[in-house]
């Protein structure tokens, strides 16, 4: 079978971050993958750091993590959602992983003496990172990159751009140009300067936009479209709006009627017979905007003034409720600020309880509460990762009677260590990618709620901790009616664990929020969400 010729789009940004460059490369590759082809996409990071496994969530946001254990951008979140198809390691790609790279080869010698510089190594690197993924016999690489044209630190990646576009030849490669045009509400008018501005800055380093993506508070009039195709050099029907809409799932469909995909494809001399079919996402849209019932979860966490920490659960909190008409109101609460006499005002009126991952001790006592509410009160809960452990040091400090009940990863010295250190980690120094990462097997229980959920007993689920269940305490649990229904079916390590005398009392160490698409929500969460409806 003779290779695919593979075609690249490049999605740039301009005049400043965070303009949804994720969302249109996500929306882009589903119209694309609806009209027949093979589609991916990869984001380049421009900061310095491995991953994004060891940035604080309020600096970064939530970090991703793909079946093979990558730590990623949340962007990748996104991707998956939206294409309903796994990404890998090589779908994200940062400085720190390039830089780290071009050292280790220079210390083997791989240069042969040669001085290393940011053209040709630096940029080659980036080019070959790019690539990998042709391998897997995609059409189209949309390849996303972060930060905003005019950062140093994004140059290289805009320097690799333009190489790859004069080395890929005519109508092989493409570029996305996303920009701002703010609205002055003193002169009730959109302004195009700065996205003038932007895209003479990306010409100065050698590329030509071949399509500019607007992000824009109102429609943008004629005229002015017409001024931006004639000072940005693209043809008119290039000029695409991307209007402020009131949920991200609505921007495909935004973005299909200005024939978004039929300029790409236009761009890159591709030809399909196939219509863009979004039925399934329309009719998803459609139960999403018009929920029959409504619920409240607390969502309980120490990261909740960002609520991007806690993105793939509010997206999965999303897909889950429409595919039941549900509507999912979300209470964030900091668990920080909860004590014994708040807990009953603070979780007041809801019909179910999430407690969140996360990393370190602040705010632990206050989930360690939540978690005692939620039990004693028969409030249906979802423990997630570190939720889970905290159900199961709440269970043994009050069911079991250790009072003193903890993780190590709070208390090292602790008489009851009921969360423990796997022995291989307990001499591991470095913090970055040494968790339990990536897909791993989990056999469920015959009989049991989880078994039940989803419908078989064998699944994999995505792991991110490094601390597990102490498997020492596993008969005194299931004596006294937790149950580990969980287990892996290799190392015996405790995944799940359930109480079958209540409505919903659900501890897993994995996380099915990473799973969960807008074609396929999640089991676990359609059963929570039930369970909350059913109160």
């Amino acid at each position: 079978m003779s290779k695919k010729n593979t075609k690249y789009i490049f999605v740039t940004g301009g005049v400043t971050s965070s303009l949804g460059k994720g969302i249109v490369s996500a929306s882009l590759g589903l119209l694309l993958k609806s009209r027949g082809f093979n589609v991916t996409i990869q984001k380049l990071d421009p900061y310095i750091n491995i991953d994004p496994g060891t940035l604080n969530p309020y600096e970064h946001g939530e970090c991703y993590v793909t079946e093979d254990g990558a730590e990623t951008d949340l962007d990748l979140g996104h991707y998956e959602r939206y294409l309903d198809a796994p990404t890998s390691q090589n779908n994200n790609v940062t400085t720190g992983k390039i830089y780290q790279t071009v050292i280790e080869k220079e210390r083997k010698g791989d240069f042969l003496g040669k001085t290393v510089q940011v053209i040709p190594h630096i940029t080659n690197e980036i080019k070959r990172r790019i690539k990998i993924l042709s391998k897997q016999n995609y059409d189209i690489i949309i390849t996303e990159i972060g930060g905003t044209v005019g950062d140093i630190e994004s140059l290289p990646y805009i320097e690799t751009v333009r190489q790859l576009k004069w080395e890929l030849g005519e109508k092989n490669s493409m570029v996305i140009h996303l920009t701002l045009l703010p609205y002055l509400a003193s002169s009730g008018e959109l302004k195009t300067k700065p996205s003038q501005h932007s895209v003479r800055q990306l010409m100065e380093s050698g590329i030509m936009a071949d399509v500019l993506v607007c992000r824009t508070e109102h429609k943008i009039p004629k005229d002015q479209r017409a001024k931006l195709a004639q000072f940005c050099n693209v043809p008119l029907d290039n000029v695409i709006e991307c209007k402020d809409l009131e949920t991200i799932y609505e921007v495909p469909m935004y973005l299909q009627k200005q024939n978004f995909d039929d300029v790409v494809l236009k761009e890159l001399d591709l030809k399909s017979d196939k219509d863009a079919d979004l039925k399934d996402w329309k009719s998803f849209l459609k139960k999403f905007q018009n929920p029959k019932k409504s619920v409240e979860i607390a969502l309980v966490g120490k990261y909740v003034s960002l609520q991007d920490s806690y993105i793939s659960i509010a997206e999965a909190f999303k897909h889950a409720g429409a595919d039941l008409e549900t509507e999912v109101k979300i209470r964030w609460v900091y668990s920080g600020d909860l004590s014994q006499e708040n807990i009953k005002e603070a979780l007041a009126g809801v019909s179910g309880i999430l407690v969140a991952p996360g990393f370190g001790d602040r705010g632990i006592e206050g989930k360690v509460l939540t978690a005692q509410y939620a039990r004693e009160n028969k409030v249906p809960m979802l423990g997630i990762c570190l939720g889970m452990q905290i159900m199961t040091v709440e269970f043994a400090r009050n069911v079991l009677g250790y009072a003193k009940a903890n993780s190590m990863e709070f208390d090292t010295s602790t008489e009851h260590p009921v969360i423990s250190l796997m022995e291989e980690q307990k001499n591991v120094v470095d913090k970055g990618g040494t968790m339990r990462l990536g897909a791993w097997k989990c056999a469920l229980k015959n009989g049991s709620k989880l078994n039940d959920i989803y419908g078989t007993k064998n699944i994999t689920e995505r792991h991110r901790h490094r601390y597990e269940f102490n498997s020492d305490y596993i008969g005194e649990f299931e004596k006294n009616g937790f149950l580990a229904t969980g287990t892996n079916p290799e190392t015996g390590l405790v995944e799940a664990l359930e109480m079958p005398d209540h409505p919903f009392y659900v501890g897993v160490q994995y996380h099915p929020e990473y799973k969960s698409t807008v074609a396929t929500p999640h089991p676990l969460f359609r059963a929570f969400i039930k369970a909350c409806t059913s109160k």
